[in-house]
């Protein structure tokens, strides 16, 4: 019994020989890079010297009479070192910061999901005007909408003291911004109230592409709101999700004029430090700038590690 060999085909044929492969000319390799090399520098010049700079800084003892001399004093990593030994960090500064975040970008993208769907059920007339009417909420600057929520719960002519008061729920005025749980509890509606539109809108646009077949009939197969919004909508839109929940998480890590402009959180409060403040609070306050410089890339480091569980994340979702 003949048996054939692979490299034979049936009769005895070799199969043509494949074409060798040409290899691609080095200017067509190096085009993409040459035609964003114009922005790459300009991007480096811009973003990356900066940082480099702030490294640097970050490994000198350096304050006001390095600015003077101009001499660095180098000292190492003493400035981290005083970081990890600092108390401060682990039972104050970095509990904010991580429980601060989750709390916000949780809020935001539940809340704005929720707005997301009302938008979706709507015409389209009140869809836009709705759709107008929260955009105001994202253009507002966040130092002004920053300060309209300090009037609301200013302790003597605030707006929920008034009617805390006129109710009979309180005798007496409270300063919401001297308790650490109080005080964020106002940041974290700041933020949802300047930052939900944006998941709302990205959401909607993820909504208006989902198949409105298969929720018809999963609606008629007796499934209920809920139950259509994680089997269909949230496995349909999760990459949408996975971009909201991270950038959501970038934004809130970083958060400074929200915390800094409240009553206390200037640096006067100890208790409602974040990684932002604390080295702004320490760099220009303390002129501690190396001190300041080190808070500031461990709080890039942190940031940098979320960027990459997105990228991740996105990359996997891509192969799938």
């Amino acid at each position: 019994m003949a048996v054939t060999t692979p490299h034979k085909a049936a009769g005895g044929r070799r199969p043509p020989a494949a074409p060798p492969r040409r290899r691609t000319p080095l200017i067509v390799r190096t085009r993409p890079w040459l035609l964003l090399a114009p922005a790459l520098i300009v991007l480096a010049g811009l973003l990356l010297w900066p940082l480099v700079r702030v490294f640097l800084f970050s490994l000198q003892d350096y304050g006001l009479r390095e600015i003077v001399s101009g001499e660095p004093n180098w000292i190492g990593f003493g400035n981290y070192v005083e970081i990890f030994t600092d108390s401060q960090l682990w039972t104050v500064v970095l509990p904010n910061t991580v429980g601060f975040a989750i709390v916000a970008v949780l809020g935001t993208v539940i809340f704005g999901t929720l707005v997301a769907l009302l938008l979706a059920s709507l015409g389209r007339v009140w869809r836009l005007i709705v759709g107008s009417a929260i955009m105001v909420a994202w253009a507002m600057p966040a130092v002004t909408g920053t300060y309209v929520w300090i009037w609301i719960f200013d302790a003597d002519h605030g707006l929920v003291n008034s009617m805390l008061q006129g109710i009979g729920l309180m005798d007496q005025p409270f300063n919401w911004f001297t308790n650490p749980v109080t005080f964020y509890a106002i940041v974290v509606i700041n933020i949802i109230h300047h930052g939900f539109p944006f998941v709302a809108v990205t959401v909607l646009a993820g909504l208006l592409g989902v198949s409105q077949e298969m929720l018809e009939a999963a609606e008629m197969d007796g499934a209920g709101p809920v139950r259509r919004f994680f089997q269909i909508i949230f496995p349909s839109l999760r990459q949408v999700f996975a971009v909201v929940f991270i950038l959501s998480t970038i934004w809130d890590f970083k958060v400074f004029a929200q915390i800094y402009l409240m009553p206390g959180g200037s640096g006067s409060n100890r208790e409602v430090l974040n990684l932002g403040v604390w080295s702004y609070v320490e760099s220009f306050g303390q002129n501690r700038y190396g001190f300041g410089s080190a808070i500031a890339v461990l709080l890039t480091l942190l940031l940098l590690i979320v960027t990459a569980i997105y990228v991740r994340y996105l990359l996997k979702e891509d192969e799938l």
